[in-house]
């Protein structure tokens, strides 16, 4: 008789196999269909999860929150590690004022979309706003991978998907904590919260990476050299590790460590010679982690749940998509003369605004506390992330041509 060790193994080696069988499937289709992979990974979820039952993992499960953190993890690692420093210079006002202002607009526009569609109290009308408020650097980084578009907006709408997240969290986590009777709403708290939160997952992500880095980079103390595919994983790891140990931002940590890795180059170091090794590593490991996260994402969508709200939780995604975005956008990103955007440029980035991994995180977390009308923030969260990914993700490269912004590499 197996123990119930061997059956839990045995399980999770079922649904990694399943997992990547059907990925390889659905990554051929995308190619056919010249579709970012992420949408065919989560209509694939849809068939194995909710068409033929064959995964039944539950967005609680060990398993799935594991899968989501190390795969979100190992993607903005590698996000921040195709990002120059020196791109970064001209579009920091632009960023800045996306991770916070902008967080804050998205969450004011689509706080009274949801109270005056639901009914909801205001409190918890913007909890459903902070939940969907950041965007995906799991879903946004991969489409970039497979679409080339100009650096200066890659570098910043990957960076803003980085940054967002610690801002989305706090909010979320300090609404609902006034919601379940916990706390009360204060400026002052919430603002050292996010000061703690960003600036500490900014220096673990320095701390943790510059070490590594120099001991695989240095021309002459480079004792890491030969594991360095490795040493990028245990860095990348680390530094979340370290910063949720820390109570700060551990996916601003791993984005800060990326960087720093990434742009040893401005620290005097060097892995010219292991890059072309990095890059077909880092290749395979987050097509793997896409899979895993989006086929697993797409076999958990509650069908019944988005029946009973199908028409509000529409109007509020789209309310989201073109009424809080463009707003968004404009306040933030428009008013940074440094960066002299284009109208194109802009409106590019109004329409690159996927939701994904975190906020669906996040939405578990709500429906696990057991809050009044979590089924709707459910609801809500789920619209959000199969409506921007599978429209707009899906159109990325479309758009992009459009608007002239796609890099061709002809020669």
């Amino acid at each position: 008789m197996e123990s119930a060790t061997t059956i839990i193994i045995h399980h999770i080696l079922i649904v990694l196999v399943m997992i990547f069988l059907a990925g390889m499937i659905a990554g051929k289709i995308a190619s056919w269909l010249r579709l970012p992979d992420v949408v065919v990974f989560i209509a694939m979820g849809m068939l194995l999860g909710q068409g033929l039952h064959w995964i039944h993992e539950t967005s609680s499960s060990l398993f799935n929150q594991a899968v989501l953190t190390a795969g979100s993890t190992l993607i903005l690692f590698d996000g921040g590690r195709n990002i120059g420093l020196k791109g970064l210079r001209k579009v920091w006002i632009t960023i800045t004022m996306l991770a916070v202002p902008g967080v804050l607009v998205t969450i004011g526009v689509v706080g009274v979309g949801v109270h005056l569609l639901f009914g909801l109290h205001w409190i918890l009308s913007f909890l459903v706003g902070a939940v969907i408020a950041s965007t995906d650097p799991a879903s946004i980084i991969p489409v970039f991978r497979q679409v080339k578009i100009q650096d200066k907006v890659r570098e910043t709408v990957e960076s803003e998907s980085a940054f967002n997240d610690a801002t989305g969290s706090i909010l979320t986590f300090t609404l609902l904590a006034v919601v379940l009777g916990q706390s009360s709403l204060e400026a002052g708290p919430m603002i050292y919260d996010f000061l703690k939160t960003a600036i500490g997952g900014v220096l673990v992500g320095a701390i943790v990476a510059f070490p590594f880095t120099y001991l695989t980079g240095h021309a002459k103390y480079a004792l890491l050299k030969e594991y360095t595919t490795i040493v990028m994983v245990v860095v990348s790891l680390s530094a979340y590790l370290v910063g949720d140990l820390l109570h700060v931002s551990g996916f601003m940590a791993t984005f800060v460590a990326g960087l720093i890795w990434g742009n040893e180059k401005t620290f005097g170091l060097s892995m010219h010679e292991k890059r072309q090794e990095m890059d077909h590593f880092a290749d395979n490991v987050t097509v793997l982690m896409r899979m895993l996260i989006f086929i697993l994402l797409g076999s958990q969508v509650n069908f019944q749940v988005l029946l009973t709200y199908f028409w509000p939780s529409l109007a509020v995604v789209l309310i989201l998509m073109f009424v809080a975005r463009p707003l968004t956008i404009i306040s933030c990103a428009w008013p940074d003369r440094k960066a002299k955007w284009t109208w194109k440029e802009l409106a590019f980035m109004v329409w690159v605004r996927e939701t994904g991994v975190i906020p669906a995180a996040l939405s578990g977390m709500i429906v696990a506390s057991g809050v009044k009308h979590a089924d709707i923030i459910a609801s809500v969260t789920f619209m959000a992330i199969m409506l921007t990914i599978l429209v707009q993700a899906s159109s990325t490269a479309w758009v992009a041509r459009k608007l002239g912004l796609e890099v061709r590499h002809d020669n």
